[in-house]
């Protein structure tokens, strides 16, 4: 049997493209493989009458179907909505005291509160409620403005020296540095003083003579033993647990320029449509109130 030579030119016509002598053959393509592509580009316009598809100024289209991803989703929610209606109106007249006592109601409130915390809150205060500097950890049962279900309630609903609401906690520590209150070196005695009540290396001498200047300056809010008082949101000093830090450098400005943290009113009353309903607050209290063994 013969074979054709392998130089023998093809009766396939070429291009017309060339490079260095060699040309390129103008081969069709596979039949199969035109009337798939033929059958995407049918696909192709159905689907983007059919679906949203066009981006435009302001939305894309709708499509023929009106379906909507979001649509659905709101559908979705709606649906469990529908169906916690009956827990969702019992979260938000209990009395959260004792929600505990109340299994299912219970239960309820604590996983609804993790979604509205996961949301609302884990933004400042992470997303495991560990906290950041100026930021409460809420796993630990130090409590700024008081620890219990209740109280983190009201916490929630009115915030912390926000001007949402009238009923916010409120409460200013003075600038003893910066307003000239406390000359540089009380400040130096009065750090070592709460170094020392807080179980930290400090200066003895420093210390002692910071003493006098915590009873005269201090004590009126952080009570005489350092202890601090929920009712006026200052924080404890004789334990291991800072807001802002607890080395020299963070309680000297502290002390010399104050903190003035915010924390903005949940309530829908404060905030219209972005605020949280009573059972959400409920909700997220109960979350909160079970984290750090809450008072």
């Amino acid at each position: 049997m013969s074979k054709k030579p392998a130089d023998q030119p093809t009766k396939v016509d070429t291009t017309g493209h060339s490079w260095d002598g060699i040309e390129e053959y103008n081969n069709p393509l596979p039949r199969w493989w035109l009337w798939t592509f033929y059958a995407t580009i049918v696909w192709g316009v159905i689907y983007t009458l059919l679906f949203p598809a066009w981006p435009l100024v302001e939305r894309a289209t709708g499509g023929f179907l009106g379906f909507s991803t979001r649509g659905q989703v709101e559908e979705q929610i709606a649906t469990f909505e529908q169906q916690n209606a009956g827990l969702d109106s019992d979260l938000a007249s209990v009395e959260l005291a004792s929600l505990a006592d109340n299994g299912d109601l219970h239960n309820f409130a604590i996983n609804k509160g993790a979604a509205v915390f996961r949301n609302n809150c884990s933004q400042c205060h992470g997303s495991g409620a560990q906290g950041a500097e100026g930021f409460p950890n809420l796993l630990d049962d130090d409590w700024l403005w008081g620890g219990t279900i209740d109280e983190i309630a009201y916490t929630v609903t009115n915030g912390v020296r926000n001007e949402d609401s009238f009923d916010a906690h409120w409460s200013e520590m003075p600038a003893f540095g910066r307003d000239e209150i406390l000359t540089d070196a009380q400040i130096t005695e009065v750090v070592q003083y709460v170094r020392q009540i807080s179980g930290q290396d400090h200066d003895a001498a420093l210390a002692t003579s910071g003493e006098q200047v915590f009873a005269e300056q201090c004590a009126a809010c952080h009570m005489d033993d350092g202890t601090g008082d929920t009712a006026l949101g200052a924080p404890n000093l004789t334990d291991a647990i800072w807001l802002y830090g607890g080395d020299v450098a963070s309680i000297t400005e502290t002390v010399t320029n104050a903190r003035f943290g915010v924390m903005p009113a949940w309530s829908q009353e404060y905030r219209s449509a972005f605020g949280l309903t009573d059972s959400e607050i409920n909700a997220v209290a109960a979350y909160v109130h079970q984290l750090g063994g809450g008072q």
